[in-house]
């Protein structure tokens, strides 16, 4: 049973596959965006093994690429702050996500932080003071089901006052019954719930927007082509768009959206 209400365009793959992995590149540069942020789980993940290739394919189409950090085993502010440095200085990346930031005390991050010179951290929490004592030089939301966008302004506000950087996090909807025990849906309801997050993150002087997903499958929060199947969710409707049309509609959207997010002033 797949664990996924909608079904790639592509049909199932796999993330280690070197030609759908370009392909996916290459279409996340096409919608405007300009930096992939990658989910990693520790060095000897299987994300970390194909990090490099992942590097290779975005840096062919223009893309930089940044880390996020989830909350692998033995992740401590310490910790994190050697690995961010480790993959500084091996691999030459620059800004990192840390998911799940409130987890551990802003005393630690802001002393493991400290240390750390030539990246940018940004630390998944609301909480602007927080995000200041750990020594965070931005924050994001990511989750798009708590954070609709209504808190943006007051968010990107209170960050600026603080010398941070705002990185409020948008997404299409949510749904992840299926891979979870999680019954709380944001329906999509035919792309207002994309333009309505994107609206706010832009009219709120995002520095940076990011975008929750791309292609998170299993929580239903990708953007990345979906084809009609039997059963299964998809994107006709949205924007008024069917068929092949609607399939490629969130990534039209982002196109649009990011063009909108590079005018807007600063």
């Amino acid at each position: 049973m797949l664990s996924t209400p909608y079904i790639p365009a592509r049909g199932l793959y796999s993330s280690s596959n070197t030609r759908i992995v370009v392909a996916q590149m290459r279409e996340i540069a096409a919608a405007g965006v300009g930096v992939v942020v990658v989910s990693w789980w520790g060095f000897g993940s299987p994300e970390n093994d194909r990090l490099l290739m992942v590097e290779e394919a975005a840096t062919r189409y223009g893309l930089e690429v940044a880390i996020h950090l989830e909350p692998y085993r033995g992740r401590s502010p310490a910790r994190a702050a050697e690995d961010i440095e480790r993959l500084h200085e091996g691999g030459g990346f620059t800004d990192f996500y840390v998911y799940d930031a409130d987890r551990d005390p802003a005393a630690e991050w802001g002393e493991a932080l400290g240390t750390l010179a030539g990246v940018r951290v940004f630390g998944h929490t609301t909480l602007v003071g927080r995000a200041k004592a750990s020594g965070f030089d931005g924050l994001y939301t990511y989750d798009v089901v708590t954070w609709n966008g209504a808190l943006f302004r007051r968010l990107c506000a209170q960050a600026h006052a603080a010398g941070l950087l705002c990185a409020p996090s948008v997404g299409p909807g949510y749904d992840a019954r299926l891979a979870t025990r999680h019954e709380v849906v944001r329906l999509r309801n035919d792309g207002r719930t994309y333009d309505r997050m994107w609206k706010t993150a832009v009219k709120a002087g995002a520095d940076i927007v990011t975008i929750t997903s791309y292609n998170e499958w299993q929580e239903g929060t990708q953007i990345e082509p979906a084809r009609v199947a039997v059963g299964k969710l998809s994107y006709d409707g949205a924007w008024g768009k069917h068929g092949v049309a609607a399939q490629r509609a969130y990534l039209a959207a982002t196109t649009e959206w990011t063009a909108r997010l590079g005018a807007a002033p600063r």
